[in-house]
């Protein structure tokens, strides 16, 4: 008795074949996740409302360069890691000497030195007294009575009569904490 076993289509070249084809599907794969993830990356930082600049910093790389790979890797970065790394880890802010963080309203106005504006410089700027408010929930107040020129920003008030007159949040005083 004679057994012939014959394979048609040659196994050498179908294997051959579905090699190719999982390099093509894992290279695809790879790029398209680099992509993804640094699209996804740059959309969180705009949306944070830290500017296109910085997203712009977020670059992606695929390797191989050319060709298909089963071993294909992608690399997402970025340009300014130390910017990054800041607002990812959101460092301590903390009061230069005292136990309160004053953060200006808008009322408040800007610096004349540039920067933020102190309790002391707002005071005599305005010649305005501030008042102390103690919020248990939330932050609390440092307020002036006056009134709210066109730009938005707490002045005296000149009229005799206190027409127009509103208590207005200067600043915001966040606890120190440990």
């Amino acid at each position: 008795m004679k057994l012939k076993l014959a394979i048609d289509p040659d196994i050498v070249a179908l294997m051959a074949a579905e090699v190719a084809a999982g390099e093509r599907a894992v290279t695809a794969a790879m790029r398209e996740a680099g992509t993804g993830l640094k699209s996804a990356w740059r959309t969180q930082i705009t949306g944070a409302g830290l500017g296109t600049r910085l997203a712009n910093s977020i670059r992606s790389a695929s390797f191989p360069k050319s060709g298909e790979s089963l071993n294909a890797a992608a690399l997402v970065w970025s340009n300014a890691p130390v910017i990054i790394g800041a607002h990812d880890t959101g460092p301590l802010i903390r009061s230069k000497n005292g136990f309160w963080l004053a953060i200006p309203t808008p009322a408040a106005g800007k610096s004349t030195r540039g920067g933020r504006i102190t309790p002391g410089e707002w005071e005599r700027r305005s010649g305005l007294r501030l008042r102390f408010i103690y919020r248990r929930r939330g932050p609390s107040l440092l307020v002036a009575e006056g009134r709210l020129n066109t730009k938005g920003r707490a002045v005296a008030s000149r009229s005799k009569t206190g027409r127009g007159v509103v208590t207005a949040p200067i600043l915001l005083l966040a606890r120190r904490s440990a």
